[in-house]
């Protein structure tokens, strides 16, 4: 086997733990020795043991004269674990080879160096691509402060998000609504409109034939207009809920909410009208190591996400039906664009299909047009 092979290896463990080592990053690590895997680990979650301990330790003295295969440079520094960089040397493993390097400030090629002066040979940039995107909430986190925010919409062939009447449920088929719950058990938080929690009154939470983790519920509600009774301050489950309002809500609505359940926290509002500012939520979020944003609407709210610039990735569905309306809200609302100039493309655009359902992802394009 190759270097690849071992990596995609340590790749496919890093990801059994995606979704619950935030704020941390997944890793996956694989211990060969004369061509046979001897050790195997991944990162479960913030606080336990890194992969590479974890790999170094299931090989045991078989790790002495290996080659580590490891998906993140090790680290070289004391965060709630110990450095991996010195449990890599005192294990005797003779070469490492990383996917990438770390985009920490803490280590940023530093881990890489301590192993290359204990005199172990080191790659690194093998499967970088693969790496990078298995990790991209934690690089956008780590090297900018902010959460990696993913845009979610499902709308009918004609671009129609509801009816004229507001029925939406449900626009996709099974195949499609089970992925969207899996975005959920993905992410760190979902984020709604308190219009779209006036009008479906959602729970917000992940409902998977094996469970899930329920993401952290925001409310985007500047005159904390949510009903204490509403279905997304759900006591049941283990994820808060956040209304985020402005200086504006009046106290006693929000002593209701707080009593019902609720976390309130007010941020600036971002405009003339008193909606919140989003870019200034969710820098507040990642003071509060919230990584990631899966944003589920409504139009409003999207427009006000995208004009903002904090969004990364939109994942679309869409479902081949026509509803048609003048008076149907679609997916994107606000004013809008004069000119298809000014109009947000895509990158690195991939289409798949899920039952009669299309799923269109792509990543916001720095440049317009």
């Amino acid at each position: 086997m190759k270097d690849a092979d071992y990596m995609k290896m340590a790749l496919d463990l890093a990801a059994k733990a995606m979704g619950r080592t935030s704020p941390n990053p997944m890793v996956g690590a694989v211990v060969v020795r004369d061509g046979e895997v001897v050790g195997k680990g991944f990162h479960a979650r913030a606080g336990t043991p890194h992969a590479e301990v974890l790999a170094l330790q299931n090989a045991g003295e078989r790790a002495r004269g290996s080659t580590l295969y490891v998906t993140l440079e090790p680290c070289c520094h004391f965060g709630r674990t110990g450095p991996c960089t010195e449990a890599v040397i005192q294990a005797g493993v003779g070469r490492v080879v990383a996917a990438m390097a770390d985009p920490n400030p803490l280590v940023a090629g530093r881990g890489l160096a301590r192993l290359k002066s204990a005199g172990l040979e080191v790659h690194c940039g093998v499967m970088e691509e693969e790496a990078r995107k298995l990790n991209e909430v934690f690089i956008k986190y780590i090297t900018s402060g902010m959460p990696f925010v993913v845009m979610k919409a499902a709308v009918s062939l004609d671009g129609k998000i509801a009816t004229r009447e507001g029925d939406s449920q449900w626009i996709t088929g099974p195949e499609a609504r089970e992925f969207g719950h899996r975005l959920r058990d993905r992410y760190d938080a979902v984020l709604v409109g308190v219009n779209t929690v006036l009008a479906d009154n959602p729970l917000l939470t992940t409902r998977l034939p094996e469970g899930g983790r329920d993401p952290v519920r925001l409310v985007l509600d500047s005159l904390a207009r949510t009903p204490p009774g509403s279905a997304v301050i759900n006591r049941s489950s283990q994820a808060p809920t956040i209304i985020v309002t402005t200086d504006r809500a009046p106290r006693d609505r929000v002593r209701l909410l707080e009593q019902a359940g609720a976390v309130v926290l007010a941020v600036p509002a971002g405009d003339s009208g008193g909606r919140v500012d989003i870019r200034a939520l969710m820098r507040t979020l990642a003071e509060r190591e919230i990584t990631s944003v899966l944003i589920e609407g409504g139009g409003e709210v999207h427009a006000s996400a995208l004009a903002s610039g904090v969004v990364d990735k939109v994942a679309w569905f869409v479902a081949p039906k026509l509803i048609g309306g003048r008076e149907a809200p679609g997916p994107l609302g606000g004013l809008g664009i004069d000119r298809l100039s000014e109009a947000v493309s895509l990158d690195r655009v991939s289409v798949a299909r899920m039952g009669n359902d299309i799923f269109v992802e792509g990543y916001i394009s720095k440049q317009r047009g």
